[in-house]
């Protein structure tokens, strides 16, 4: 995943820690040195610097022997150095915004492209909602690749009429996010033969994945449910996408969601008389949520006792973006 907040390993994770200095170190000069050794010698060039993180990264995972990796595009899809895997397990692509225009282009149709890059002939992907013609292309690009391409139901079909599913991460614009990440993990147990139990043993916790209003039964437990290719010409009620079967998510599902973090997105940081409220929103949907954000969460902290309160803003932004236009969003 990039970018990285203090140190360049938290982008090369296991288990969802950063990998040590000692494990870095070991395998970034295996890969530098196995690099310079092989490189052309008429294009003497190392990869630049995001390209050898990745090929890095995909070296620690085959040696450390990870079960899954999660591998987060860098910019785009389509022709980001990620975008080598051949066949992955399941794909997604969450809400789309404007940003890196000079490579990606300027318009939501031109990255939703650009996006749909990722999509593999045979492989699930699944999208959370977006603007009408952006998820049009992302079906087109679907299509063309031979990708079966799903919508990911709200999160609340995943509660069902029950207990709310708490989040880890705040802001209302991660729900989407939790929807599109529990479709990616359901594929992958589905992928692994993983229905509700693993070797015999309720998989992680003892909650089965049903699919919601299905009926339970010891005999036959049915699973994930499955998703089914939707012939062409099929009426799918006004979507351009066929929309994925919501499910009960199970216990290990619901504390993932739970324990979830990620520092400096939306994170509340008290430090003594001063609370820090730090986002890296950088685009302008992203930063539009930002302040949705702050606005709630600055309501539920404990005021001064005597009514005083002072708000500095700290503002930071690099690359080609619309310095002003962000920054007038938060003022």
């Amino acid at each position: 995943s990039s970018p990285h907040l203090v140190q360049v390993r938290e982008r090369i994770r296991i288990n969802g820690q950063p990998i040590s200095k000692e494990l870095f170190s070991k395998y970034f000069w295996l890969v530098y040195n196995r690099l310079e050794e092989t490189k052309d010698p008429v294009h003497a060039s190392m990869p630049a610097y995001f390209r050898f993180l990745t090929i890095m990264a995909f070296h620690v995972f085959l040696q450390e022997k990870v079960d899954l990796a999660v591998v987060e595009v860098g910019i785009g899809g389509a022709y980001d150095c990620t975008n080598i895997i051949r066949a992955p397990v399941v794909c997604g692509v969450s809400s789309l915004g404007i940003d890196h225009t000079s490579i990606l282009g300027d318009t939501m149709e031109k990255i939703a492209w650009q996006k749909g890059g990722i999509f593999k002939p045979g492989v699930p992907a699944f999208t959370v909602a977006q603007p009408e013609r952006p998820l049009e292309v992302l079906r087109d690009r679907a299509q063309e690749r031979e990708c079966l391409l799903y919508l990911c139901p709200e999160l609340d079909a995943f509660e069902g009429g029950r207990r709310v599913l708490e989040l880890g991460l705040a802001g209302t614009h991660q729900r989407s996010n939790a929807a599109l990440a529990l479709q990616l993990a359901r594929t992958w147990l589905q992928r692994r033969s993983c229905r509700g139990k693993v070797g015999g043993q309720g998989w992680g916790g003892q909650t089965p994945l049903w699919p919601l209003g299905s009926q339970r039964s010891t005999r036959s437990p049915p699973g994930l449910g499955e998703l089914k290719e939707v012939p062409p010409g099929t009426e799918l009620a006004g979507r351009p996408v066929p929309l994925a079967p919501a499910f009960q998510p199970t216990d290990a599902m619901i504390q993932g969601l739970r324990d979830t973090e990620w520092l400096g997105r939306t994170q509340v940081l008290p430090r003594g008389p001063v609370t820090w409220y730090l986002d890296g929103a950088h685009t302008t949907s992203s930063v539009q949520a930002c302040v949705r954000w702050f606005r709630q969460a600055a309501l539920n902290q404990d005021k001064p006792h005597d009514g005083s309160e002072v708000r500095v803003l700290l503002f930071n932004a690099t690359g080609d973006r619309d310095m002003a236009a962000l920054l007038k969003l938060l003022l």
